[in-house]
């Protein structure tokens, strides 16, 4: 057990006005975070530096793409996404692990299978996996090819936490996972309290009794798998809308256990994008941190006034939370894989969402949020 020092609080003083006493348009107090490009040619490069390496003992090949302002012992894409270039060989698998960070898996080449708990999932380039937290799970290549895969996690927000917790010895599928099974006697009803969860304001504010506390009603989150070939069937539907369209056309992988959180998976959404060329998107901004893998064509992007011009095998930090930014397909069409923590900051109530920078700043999950044109323009 970790024997704990004694420490004492910091007194912090912030008093006052903490934002500038004067904006100007698009100004704010937020240290954003700079957008990067990790370009193919460096992405092809370290997975076949990983692919030749000797296999390591747990078998997983991985290198994390690292923000130069990432926070010592946090592996950070963004400030609470990390993201991984992970490479299995031919006739390789990895040791089954767990941990309490959510994954998608996403492989840009090659293919094979992952086995999570009692069930195994097939994949090819371009799919997309999720993998729930505590589900033991392991990496399977039984092609010819080499499986190389860009993994997301949430273990950087769990890292500021001190919570990201990792097992690498866990009960094999199949196996009784000793600990979660109760002790002789602990099987027993055990007492509850009298009184339940009821009402104690006219406002609707609630009291709930310990036994309600430790007890949520459990909703299990499954593993799920989006064929990138069926995908790619409905989202190429999507190019008919015609260029006085003012929306993404983009599909969201949505599990709908997510409900209102919009989600892929609790913390992230995936969605897939088709943009035809000389497709400009309008400036927009969102509390949500975005990262962008383009897999089709050529284009570019303006964030906070900068432009950053990117192509097919190209991975891009493309929204920092709150920058402002708009995407732009100048070799079309463009197909791109964004990861946003946007179920996370919905269930935090944070999530601002700005559509249109003349128009209002929504709360999105808490207030309405935008409308397209679709319907004018079908």
């Amino acid at each position: 057990m970790t024997e704990l020092k004694d420490v004492e609080a910091k007194l912090v003083e912030r008093s006052g006005r903490q934002s500038p006493d004067s904006h100007v348009w698009g100004d704010h107090s937020l240290d954003l975070w700079e957008p990067f490009i990790v370009c193919k040619d460096a992405i092809d490069a370290e997975a076949a530096r990983l692919s030749r390496m000797a296999a390591p003992n747990n078998g997983v090949r991985r290198t994390y793409f690292v923000h130069p302002r990432a926070e010592e012992g946090t592996l950070s894409f963004t400030p609470g996404i990390s993201c991984s270039l992970d490479v299995l060989n031919p006739g390789e698998e990895t040791a089954f692990v767990r941990q309490n960070a959510s994954i998608i898996d996403f492989p840009i080449q090659g293919g094979g299978k992952v086995v999570m708990g009692e069930k195994t999932f097939g994949m090819k380039q371009y799919d997309l996996l999720t993998v729930p937290a505590m589900c033991v799970h392991k990496y399977v290549n039984d092609t010819d090819a080499v499986q190389v895969r860009l993994r997301y996690s949430n273990a950087p927000m769990l890292e500021r936490l001190k919570v990201h917790w990792l097992d690498e010895d866990p009960p094999l599928p199949g196996a009784a996972d000793h600990g979660a099974v109760e002790e002789e006697g602990e099987a027993e009803e055990k007492p509850k309290s009298p009184y339940g969860t009821f009402q104690l304001t006219d406002d609707g504010a609630y009291l709930k009794p310990y036994e309600e506390l430790i007890n949520p009603q459990p909703i299990e989150v499954k593993p799920h798998h989006w064929p990138w070939d069926k995908v790619k069937e409905e989202l190429d539907k999507l190019a008919a809308l015609g260029s006085k369209y003012k929306g993404r056309r983009l599909y969201l992988l949505y599990d709908p256990v997510t409900g209102r959180t919009n989600g892929t998976n609790p913390n992230f959404f995936s969605c897939i994008t088709i943009r035809p060329a000389g497709i400009v998107d309008r400036p927009h901004r969102h509390a949500s941190a975005a990262i962008n893998y383009y897999f089709g064509g050529e284009g570019h992007s303006v964030v906070q006034g900068k432009r950053y011009d990117w192509k097919a095998g190209d991975l891009m930090l493309s929204a920092p939370g709150w920058a402002i930014h708009n995407h732009a397909s100048d070799v079309g069409p463009v197909y791109e894989m964004t990861i946003q923590d946007m179920p996370f900051l919905i269930n935090a109530d944070s999530l601002l969402w700005q559509e249109d920078l003349k128009g209002a700043i929504s709360l999105l999950g808490s207030q309405a949020g935008f409308e397209t044109n679709r319907e004018k323009v079908a």
